[in-house]
């Protein structure tokens, strides 16, 4: 399956591509995270909280369902907004994660004011949106965290453009090379505090810890 498979309803491709995303997590969001192996990045949820001032307020940028990510860090007192694409996942995370915030935006809209956070964490999320939108996310996220502000961030480990069946539904999968997201990262003028390909459960991504 290509993304030129995605049949047209009279909306731009990208739209088309975006309500693709949204109904296939509606439909399989909830069985994919049962079957999710949530530990696999305790210690890098564990390692962000610690970058962070007491209290901090964060942004969870692609909550899923809440877990494990607004939750861990709603439980270690930070004030968490998160947001995801499907309304199903957000219905899911407000039920999961109470004293959390969560809406349902494309992460391509957030208009947040500037210097609204402390720390932005966007993990398991940019690879289901076209990459040429990767650089315009960054820096959008760069314009909403406060001075010393924490970014982190994972992608997929090398260029690729896809579509495959994710739990019986059609998914988009669109990553840059890491040079390229390191690149855009530092060009911002962020200060990178640790930067590589992680191993975590069997899977292999490309993480940024980052400070603005």
């Amino acid at each position: 399956m290509t993304i030129e498979d995605i049949p047209s309803s009279g909306k731009t491709k990208d739209d088309q591509i975006f309500k693709m995303v949204e109904h296939s997590y509606d439909r399989m969001g909830e069985r994919y995270h049962k079957s999710r192996n949530n530990d696999k990045f305790m210690r890098q949820l564990k390692q962000f909280v610690e970058l962070l001032p007491l209290a901090a307020n964060v942004l969870d940028a692609g909550c899923g369902v809440g877990k494990p990510t607004s939750e861990y860090l709603s439980n270690e007192g930070l004030k968490v907004i998160g947001i995801d694409l499907s309304r199903k996942m957000v219905d899911l995370a407000k039920q999961n994660v109470p004293d959390a915030e969560f809406h349902q935006m494309n992460i391509l809209e957030l208009d947040f004011p500037d210097e609204s956070f402390d720390g932005i964490i966007c993990v398991y999320t940019l690879w289901h949106i076209p990459r040429e939108y990767h650089e315009k996310i960054i820096e959008n996220f760069h314009r909403m965290l406060n001075n010393d502000g924490i970014l982190v961030l994972n992608t997929g480990v090398y260029e690729s453009d896809g579509m495959s069946k994710f739990f019986g539904e059609p998914m988009l999968w669109s990553t840059n090379n890491p040079q390229k997201t390191l690149r855009v990262v530092k060009n911002l003028g962020f200060e990178i505090l640790q930067e590589g390909i992680l191993n975590l459960g069997g899977e292999r991504q490309y993480w940024i810890f980052a400070k603005k």
